[in-house]
């Protein structure tokens, strides 16, 4: 700004030339310099009054546009941000053969508490212990009085309970968003599926690990970003599942059994349609393991392979198939039956008296343990012992389940000559029911080692044991087991079924056998001319009580209910009923 002087020369010259007060002008000066700053003064208030009315203006619609995008948002819980490693939480799905679905994914919420910002700590900890009856009203009230910063309250909550919470309207209490396992069918295929639960948590995250069965076995898989979300496709039929699962249920009631297990299998590939043990859980709400006792007392103990069992006459078939493969007897060679079969202080004996002789089909038949016991002395031990080994029963199965390593066969020390003739007869070797059903697989499918799977597609035949000639002469034996043997109850109308009974006295954790307790197997192939399935039912201290004395050989416990099991399963597999001819039916032409 150029300042104008208050007495300008010239001027004043003029002034005092014309007789004027040069003081005048000098107060004209000032007065107009006063005006202009004033002026000045007010145009830069003003430009500041509109910079802070814009300035205003633009905050004020900063706040409204978010109030407004919060109106319209979803409300949620502030987060907790966390800089350690993300948590995964998306886990694939698992269906069955079918692509029904096993396992798959539910978001939920989690429910913390923060006690520094509760206002009604008393109140809020009765609350709770109203909605959730599992807590205890106490043991909250005193953790949310204490001194701790935070806690877990409920892990997975429903809709309504987290409804319920918000009610309450403490603001110590939160929730986290989580993502839960779900089990749609409850029990169903529980010991398959085996459950989970979650590994690392935070308040915004968790991170869900397999626990159990298929769901720890492929864990990593599960949690692999990389399958794209892909499901694991499992081998078991959802449908036949459930009937098995129901049919074994109510026989072993009927039984009055301990517990019971099934499985059902692909005779040509070992893919597992069915398997169950009972007592079974439900995954949802997966039971903890016991801390004393038998564990297989559990119902998380999974009987079809974890359980080793001496499985009786069932290894009786093995016994013949391995003496035809290597030419020692014929189905007609005739075997000296007379009892008792005395080895050293060892006496065996036969269930009946069978006579001085049988056929080594009747020795099947009749199941005689003297019978089979001189076919095996005529094997063996060294011969025997790697038989059973190419059948896969000196090792646990390679099932994709956690548990099937448990299951590793108890063998003897000593394989001597006695071992030998009573492994032949199911005495002295402890398997699982998975192993008997791989074992008759191979008897019953021309003759190929099958290894069980889990996995759908995955099954395949193997190595070949016995040949298709001695694999066609055992199932015909098995057939002759049904229809006049120890099994007569295991006739399913439409369907032909071969198999063999196996009772065994069970052992006590003490030392030798109980006199009123026994593992009673039916191991079964169907149908029995080209068998699709074999079918292992294992029934743990049953008792049929409907007689005028209790029964408990596998022949009136475990194969009625096998049969039943044959006859609900057989048409859900597609499996056609068919009309079996009777030797020398024919049609006659009559003459006129």
């Amino acid at each position: 700004m150029i300042r104008r002087p208050l007495r300008p020369i010239a001027r004043i010259l003029e002034a005092r030339a014309k007789g004027e007060n040069p003081a005048a002008i000098e107060r004209e000066n000032l007065r107009r310099r006063h005006a202009q700053m004033q002026d000045q003064a007010r145009a830069r208030a003003e430009g500041r009054l509109l910079m802070l009315g814009v300035m205003f203006f633009a905050a004020f619609l900063v706040v409204g546009v978010r109030m407004g995008s919060l109106a319209a948002s979803e409300p949620s819980e502030p987060r907790a941000v966390s800089h350690g490693a993300a948590i995964l939480a998306q886990r694939a799905d698992i269906v069955d053969r079918n692509g029904n679905i096993l396992a798959t994914n539910l978001a939920t919420h989690s429910l913390y508490a923060q006690p520094p910002r509760m206002i009604e700590p008393i109140r809020v900890a009765g609350e709770l212990a109203a909605i959730f009856p599992d807590l205890d009203a106490d043991r909250l009230a005193k953790d949310f009085t204490g001194k701790r910063k935070f806690l877990w309250v409920k892990r997975k909550i429903s809709p309504e309970q987290m409804q319920q919470v918000h009610d309450i309207g403490d603001p110590g209490l939160s929730f986290g968003p989580r993502e839960m396992r779900l089990y749609p069918n409850g029990r169903l295929a529980s010991h398959v599926l085996g459950g989970s639960g979650f590994g690392r948590e935070g308040v915004s995250s968790a991170e869900v690990v397999g626990r159990a069965g298929v769901e720890k076995a492929f864990d990593g898989w599960l949690r692999d970003p990389a399958n794209g979300g892909a499901p694991l496709r499992l081998s078991l039929d959802l449908t036949v599942q459930a009937a098995v699962e129901r049919v074994l249920a109510g026989g072993m009631k009927l039984m009055n059994a301990k517990g019971a297990t099934a499985v059902l299998m692909k005779a040509r590939t070992g893919e597992v349609v069915s398997l169950v043990s009972l007592p079974d859980f439900d995954p949802n709400e997966r039971p903890r393991p016991l801390t004393r006792g038998d564990a297989s007392d559990s119902p998380l103990f999974n009987r079809a392979v974890q359980g080793v069992y001496e499985l009786g006459s069932t290894f009786k078939a093995f016994t013949i198939a391995q003496a035809l493969e290597e030419g020692l007897v014929t189905p007609a060679t005739i075997i000296d039956t007379k009892g008792p079969l005395v080895w050293g202080r060892h006496r065996i004996r036969d269930y009946h008296d069978y006579g001085p002789t049988l056929s080594v089909t009747d020795v099947l038949v009749d199941s005689s343990n003297i019978g089979t016991a001189r076919i095996a002395q005529r094997i063996g031990a060294e011969r025997q012992r790697d038989f059973l080994r190419r059948l896969g029963f000196l090792e646990p199965t390679p099932l994709e389940i956690v548990e099937a390593p448990s299951g590793r066969p108890l063998i003897p020390d000593n394989w001597s000559e006695i071992s030998t003739m009573t492994i032949s007869y199911g005495h002295g070797l402890s398997a699982s029911p998975l192993h008997l059903a791989a074992g008759y697989a191979t008897i019953a499918n021309g003759g190929y080692r099958v290894r069980p799977t889990i996995l759908a597609g995955q099954g395949a035949p193997g190595d070949r044991v016995i040949s298709e000639e001695t694999s066609a002469k055992m199932r015909a034996m098995l057939r002759q087991v049904v229809q006049r043997g120890t099994a007569s109850f295991g006739e399913v109308e439409g369907y032909s079924v071969g198999g063999k009974t196996g009772t065994a006295d069970k052992p006590k954790p003490t030392g030798g056998y109980y006199k009123d307790k026994v593992i009673a197997t039916f191991a079964s192939i169907f149908p029995a001319d080209d068998p699709a399935y074999v079918l292992v039912v294992t029934l743990d201290e049953p008792e049929d009580t409907t007689g005028t004395k209790p029964r408990r050989t596998a022949g009136w416990t475990a194969v009625p209910v096998a049969a039943e099991i044959i006859r609900r399963a057989a048409p859900l597999l597609g499996l056609r009923p068919e009309i079996e001819t009777a030797s020398g039916f024919g049609v006659t032409l009559a003459a006129n």
